[in-house]
């Protein structure tokens, strides 16, 4: 049995592949090794519609099963944006420094305590029938004042984690993979996985 990652982001894919090549000896594959196989848009009002979305089209489309992810970034000050739009916060096409630049200046000089966040990652295990198990997994911060480290992509240099006096950005993979969102999620996912095998 093969399992496809169905994500089209490589920072993404290979922190996935990651965490579960610890405890999972499921063969994986990228996306990018079905060439012939293009990603839906993410129309889902859910992270989980989005995951199932992905996670379903790949399995039909490999005849494999599949695991696709959809994850946010959830600010209280901003009301929980970016939520569903935190890959193109900043527009179509942009870079992760786009959006966390948005994200500081929307912020402001608002002090450390009123910058309460959390990172969501919903996952969804598609088999080559259709049949999905999803699976949540959660962090809770802060959004820093500066960006701090060089780890990990995406909002990881903003993201504060008080208990650890540091961001997602300071942490090695191997941290932030035990305590992260995504982290979370994929072993829950990982029950799925051997129930199936």
């Amino acid at each position: 049995m093969v399992l496809v990652l169905a994500t089209a982001n490589r920072d993404k894919g290979k922190e996935i592949a990651a965490i579960l090549s610890e405890e999972c000896d499921w063969p994986m594959r990228l996306l990018s090794d079905y060439p012939q196989v293009t990603l839906p848009p993410e129309t889902g009002s859910t992270y989980r519609e989005n995951a199932v979305i992905k996670a379903v089209t790949v399995a039909k489309a490999t005849g494999e099963w599949a695991l696709g992810d959809d994850s946010g970034l959830e600010i209280e000050a901003l009301g929980g944006a970016p939520g569903l739009y935190s890959a193109r916060f900043a527009g179509e096409d942009v870079t992760y420094a786009d959006n966390r630049k948005k994200v500081l200046d929307l912020l402001g000089d608002l002090p450390l305590e009123k910058r309460n966040a959390r990172f969501v990652c919903t996952v969804a295990i598609a088999s080559p029938s259709s049949d999905v198990d999803v699976v949540e997994g959660v962090c809770e911060g802060q959004i820093a004042c500066v960006e701090t480290g060089q780890g990990g992509f995406g909002y990881d240099p903003i993201f504060y984690l008080p208990q650890y006096g540091k961001t997602f950005g300071e942490l090695s993979p191997s941290d932030k993979n035990r305590i992260s969102h995504r982290g979370n999620a994929l072993r829950a996912a990982l029950g799925v996985l051997r129930r199936v095998t």
